[in-house]
């Protein structure tokens, strides 16, 4: 009789004992998979319509698949791949491929584009012009230092008729590369987000997008528009994740999330032709 009791007592702890244990395993699967669910995008001087925009991209992603996207603003070019590289975000969403390219070159990083999302053709700003033919002999451009948005300035001045290229002059060009320069023009390398307050000091800039709506600068004020063709892949905007995690199906799914028509009548919405969704863009 005491060795049953013993038994009796000794099954109905075991059976306790795997409940907890077994409790634990799925809460902890759970809490896994809750964590797993949540995604951190890092991204770059969010404006009030960009902010919109993600707002868009935060509900779909929930609604209907069950995604948490937390965003980190960052202030400029330099933050947001080093957040990825070091595990600080998730992903990040503030690039061009030729940047990308550039940035794992430099830094030996293993970054890549899981998807596409705008194309934001740079301009060519002046507060002192109303048009390019203005521009005087000596005139003093202000550029992008980094090494694609450098290159992909100096390309706007040649599409503009201002500066011609050295023969075999691949995509990354550099100042180097200027073989005529007819207007004696002074390139003057500045931070990405310094260009747009130089121009107060220069007689133009080329500017990216991220900066031009924050500081304000208006159709008035564009003197050259970057065109948008066949030659322009490298410049669409994409969302990055590192090479290890690009398969995984909440990153998809925040993907899916923002290739969306909704997404797609914001930006109509709030910039009209200056930013143009790309994952649909037929490039000719």
């Amino acid at each position: 009789m005491f060795m049953r009791k013993r038994r009796r007592n000794l099954i109905i702890w075991l059976v306790i004992a795997a409940v907890v244990i077994i409790g634990g395993i799925v809460g902890f699967a759970h809490h896994r998979s809750q964590q797993a669910k949540t995604v951190t995008v890092g991204v770059v001087a969010l404006s009030n319509d960009d902010e919109k925009i993600w707002n868009q991209v935060e509900k779909t992603a929930k609604d209907k698949y069950g995604v948490t996207i937390k965003l980190k603003n960052f202030t400029d070019y330099n933050q947001p791949n080093k957040a990825l590289k070091n595990g600080d975000v998730d992903l990040n969403a503030f690039q061009h491929q030729a940047f990308l390219d550039a940035w794992n070159k430099a830094n030996h990083g293993n970054l890549v584009s899981i998807g596409k999302t705008i194309i934001a053709p740079i301009r060519l700003y002046s507060k002192k012009y109303h048009n390019i033919k203005d521009l005087p002999d000596g005139a003093t451009i202000a550029v992008p230092n980094d090494a694609s948005n450098e290159s992909r300035a100096l390309y706007v001045l040649k599409n503009a008729g201002l500066i011609t290229f050295k023969k075999g002059t691949g995509k990354l060009a550099t100042v180097a590369d200027i073989d005529k320069n007819p207007h004696n023009l002074k390139i003057k390398e500045l931070s990405a987000d310094q260009c747009a307050r130089a121009l107060n000091d220069v007689d133009a800039a080329v500017v990216n997008n991220t900066y031009a709506v924050p500081a304000k600068l208006t159709k008035k004020q564009v003197i050259y528009t970057e065109p948008v063709n066949k030659d322009s892949e490298q410049w669409i905007n994409i969302i990055v994740a590192n090479k290890k995690d690009k398969n995984k199906q909440a990153y998809k799914d925040v993907v899916k999330a923002y290739q969306t028509t909704q997404v797609k009548k914001l930006y109509q919405k709030y910039y009209g032709d200056t930013q143009r969704t790309a994952w649909d863009l037929n490039l000719k």
